[in-house]
């Protein structure tokens, strides 16, 4: 699905190997910006469907630019991308809902998956992060999942349905089925409603 594109990192580098990355679909329209008055300028000029933004804009903070566009539109989907692995940093863009969490290091292809996920409308974070997030505030019980699980887990927890998950992973409702009995059996709980609960207990709110 071809969107309109703005990467907004303060490396010309950094930006120039996005760029690269997401022009291999050619219908897609990619602008850049390198700081965040560039960008809120980008956005007045250019009708824009996924900002990418990093966290660290040398002297300024990422989330600043993630909560102005939230404010002023909130139509855009807002996409972290960052070689950050901080859990507060992941917690903070949690609680500002942003649609993707991707850690730069991640393979171009899970960049390009991520992207595909957020433009149908699903939501994406690196497995990497996530885990992390979980390993310090969730029961032993919980780190036996597989990442799929852990993934599965955080779209359970937003009250996702079976159809809108398979939508978001691109993998079957059966498949889904068989994840979400997986995890229902690895926890001991009877339903996706104590899931949902259980999950929102242990973190206090949605991951």
């Amino acid at each position: 699905m071809a969107s309109s594109i703005l990467v907004v990192d303060d490396h010309p580098l950094v930006r120039r190997g996005i760029i690269d990355i997401l022009s291999v679909n050619k219908e897609h329209e990619i602008y850049e910006a390198s700081n965040i008055a560039a960008a809120m300028t980008a956005l007045k000029r250019q009708q824009i469907d996924i900002i990418i933004i990093d966290i660290n804009l040398g002297k300024e903070n990422g989330f600043e630019l993630v909560l102005a566009v939230k404010d002023s539109y909130p139509e855009i989907k807002r996409v972290i991308l960052t070689s950050s692995v901080n859990v507060f940093d992941y917690k903070k863009a949690m609680e500002l809902n942003v649609d993707a969490y991707i850690i730069k290091d991640a393979f171009i292809e899970d960049i390009v998956y991520a992207l595909q996920v957020v433009s149908r409308g699903g939501k994406y974070y690196s497995p990497q992060i996530v885990q992390q997030s979980m390993n310090g505030f969730m029961p032993k019980e919980l780190l036996g999942l597989t990442d799929r699980e852990k993934e599965i887990l955080v779209h359970l927890s937003r009250g996702m349905t079976n159809a809108q998950i398979s939508n978001a992973l691109f993998i079957s409702e059966g498949t889904t089925k068989k994840h979400i009995s997986n995890i229902l059996s690895k926890l001991n709980l009877n339903n996706r409603v104590e899931a949902v609960l259980y999950t929102r207990k242990i973190f206090g709110s949605e991951i």
